[in-house]
């Protein structure tokens, strides 16, 4: 592929007193951070200090946008009208630029999260609201999975498509993610993953779940934060990328200027 590569976490997935990833530590690995905003995990004293750490980094502070779902994280499919959808992508996005420019930042991006971002692959009228909200706020990049609605309704909208890979999830033969309820869904140890991203990164493919190689050009890809081991698996992706002389750089501003 021979381009910069961006490498985006989900953060701020706490609530109150609750916490599911090391947001300090993966702020240091990325350069795009995926920031939850309050409606499948994140509250206002979260969402601000990952701001605030971004801001510190130079990391792109991205809106992870979600259904109402703070009970099931998001992870669960919700049949909502399209124009409440959009109105609440506004809203979130909205709740989190507020946040980062108090903290001297602001949202670069948009990416759905969980059963969200799973059902604006093929459904088009939810692909479509997400991407109304985000115009409503302004012309924000959309980060998603190529070949998706979601890029479709994006590209339409004349806002920037980002496509995205994803570091640890199996892949389907037609390049779909395995459901988390499926086998293969998750990708197993350190070498298994940072050999996904690195041939990812070279060559632009990604060996799917029946062994078959799909081809797959990617401007950024996905770390999760909340598997077991996240950290360290996280920065051997990000050392192993290093290694190959792989550029990595975030694919949107976070920056106060423009």
């Amino acid at each position: 592929m021979n381009g910069e590569l961006d490498l985006n976490a989900d953060l701020a997935e706490g609530f109150g007193v609750w916490r599911l990833a090391d947001d300090d530590a993966l702020i240091e690995v990325v350069t795009s951070a995926n920031v939850a905003c309050g409606f499948h995990a994140g509250d206002a004293p979260t969402m601000r200090r990952v701001c605030r750490h971004a801001a510190q980094r130079g990391v792109t502070v991205g809106a992870q946008v979600s259904y109402r779902d703070l009970a099931g994280f998001g992870r669960r499919f919700i049949e909502v009208d399209p124009s409440e959808l959009a109105d609440e992508v506004l809203y979130q996005i909205g709740a989190l630029d507020a946040l980062a420019r108090a903290e001297g930042t602001r949202v670069g991006y948009v990416k759905p999260h969980g059963a969200l971002y799973n059902a604006t692959v093929a459904h088009r009228a939810q692909a479509g609201a997400v991407v109304e909200g985000t115009r409503a706020f302004g012309k924000l990049p959309v980060l998603g999975l190529p070949g998706s609605e979601l890029l479709a309704a994006t590209e339409r909208a004349g806002l920037p498509a980002v496509r995205e890979a994803f570091a640890d999830r199996g892949y389907t033969p037609e390049g779909h993610l395995v459901p988390r309820s499926s086998p293969g869904a998750l990708l197993h140890g350190v070498e298994a993953v940072v050999e996904r991203a690195v041939r990812l990164a070279e060559v632009g493919q990604i060996v799917a779940v029946d062994g078959s190689v799909l081809r797959v050009q990617a401007r950024s890809l996905c770390l999760h934060g909340d598997t077991p081991g996240a950290v360290e698996l996280a920065r051997s992706v990000r050392a192993g990328l290093l290694d190959r002389g792989v550029p990595l750089a975030a694919f949107a501003s976070g920056t106060m200027s423009g």
